[in-house]
């Protein structure tokens, strides 16, 4: 039989869970499928979203041939009997058939430099799925031909409707005598995926063959301690495994990062995914606390690209361990995301005059850039004067964090401006 996942994959977009702000009657992603004039895109968002799914759903609606690759087993020979196929698959006007590529990111440049003639010509729409943000792992000139449609991890309304849907209609469930007491378990141990979510209803009602079966967070729990692997596709603790490192880092445990770090590496994980998220990391968690974290960073994704494995371990690992041992800030993140806030609420509020360019007669004369102080021609390099618009030209949005880095910068900046910002 097959699994419960697979037998509730929905066949129409009426039945997609989640991904409203794409799928939802209007949004964008529907209203082109359901003209049946698709161009090329790429799904970018996390296991267990409907990415593939949605794939499929096309595939059953478009009247053109409809051809499949993953990226994990197919090279460029398949491809190219692929575009091949396409080729001889076109007559006169018809529309050019579809190919799907699930995990596009994990194609090499070559594998994807033989897609490009292809796209570009015409010969088939592409659509690829990947959990890795498209920006780094499509090369520019595909990626430049493709609309780039973002899924999110489905939310606690989406997994409770899918929950509901699952036990009224599934043939196997609604046979058997189940009640859920509580959901609170079930809902945070899936993660916004509904493969997941699936897969521990699936592990609970195989453990109960007989009798009523009761769904609470206790039974989810337990099932799920003694079964730890059972919820993630084949094993597959990817995404548990990255966020146990990131954590390690910014708890300051160097031996938990190495340990994960391990982890991901005698799981065959990417070197350049794992240099990625520890450039992320030093500039989100460490930031101005130690401002050449960042650059270890950028140094070992530079240098995981030129050796690959297995020396790539290397300075993986010095470089999490260092990340680990710094001290820690993200007044810098904190700062940026205060200052978008207030651009949301706020608008395009007018640069003031003074700060204005002037490359024009007409410019100067409205007295755009008038009474500028140039910082240089003043002792310390430094004039105190006004640089942010008059509606909020008192907002604060960095503030300096308790570390020896930020506090010097904290007392630099105070003694300039003479008390006058809350530093």
């Amino acid at each position: 039989m097959l699994p419960l996942a697979e037998r509730l994959r929905p066949k129409t977009l009426d039945g997609f869970f989640g991904q409203k702000h794409l799928l939802g009657k209007g949004a964008v992603l529907r209203s082109m499928i359901e003209s049946g004039n698709i161009s090329s895109f790429i799904l970018w968002g996390p296991p267990g979203v409907g990415k593939t799914t949605l794939a499929k759903i096309i595939a059953n609606r478009m009247e053109r041939p409809f051809y499949t690759l993953s990226a994990v087993t197919s090279g460029v020979k398949d491809v190219r009997d692929v575009i091949e196929k396409a080729k001889q698959s076109r007559f006169f006007n018809n529309a050019p058939p579809v190919l799907f590529i699930d995990e596009i990111h994990r194609f090499n440049k070559s594998q994807q430099d033989s897609l490009l003639g292809a796209v570009e010509e015409g010969t088939f729409i592409l659509i690829g799925a990947t959990t890795e943000n498209p920006s780094f792992e499509v090369i520019t000139p595909l990626l430049s031909r493709c609309q780039v449609y973002t899924f999110k991890s489905l939310d606690k309304s989406d997994l409770t409707c899918l929950l509901d849907f699952a036990l009224k209609n599934d043939f196997e469930l609604k046979e058997r005598d189940i009640e859920v007491i509580e959901n609170e378990a079930l809902l945070r141990f899936s993660g916004g995926d509904a493969r997941k979510l699936l897969n521990i209803i699936e592990l609970i009602c195989n453990a109960h063959h007989e009798g009523k079966i009761i769904i609470d967070n206790q039974t989810v729990t337990a099932h799920l301690q003694q079964n730890p692997l059972a919820y993630d596709k084949d094993g597959e603790m990817h995404y548990d495994i990255i966020s146990a490192f990131i954590k390690s880092m910014r708890g300051s445990d160097a031996d938990a990062a190495v340990y994960w770090l391990a982890r991901m590496i005698e799981g065959g994980e990417d070197a350049k995914f794992i240099a990625r998220r520890m450039l992320i990391l030093a500039a989100e968690d460490i930031g101005l606390a130690n401002p050449n974290a960042l650059l270890l960073a950028n140094a070992c994704f530079d240098v995981v690209h030129k050796i690959g494995f297995p020396e790539a371990r290397i300075p993986l690992a010095e470089t999490a361990v260092y990340l680990a041992a710094s001290p820690k800030s993200n007044s810098a993140y904190m700062a940026i995301g205060a200052a978008q806030e207030i651009v949301q609420k706020t608008g395009n509020l007018p640069v003031p005059l003074h700060l204005r360019n002037a490359p024009t007669k007409l410019m100067k004369e409205l007295n755009y850039g008038k009474n500028y102080k140039y910082a240089h021609d003043f002792a310390n390099n430094f004039v105190e004067q006004q640089f942010l618009p008059d509606e909020i030209k008192n907002a604060q949005l960095w503030q300096p964090q308790n570390n020896p880095a930020e506090t010097k910068t904290k007392e630099h900046l105070k003694n300039l401006w003479k008390g006058r910002k809350n530093y």
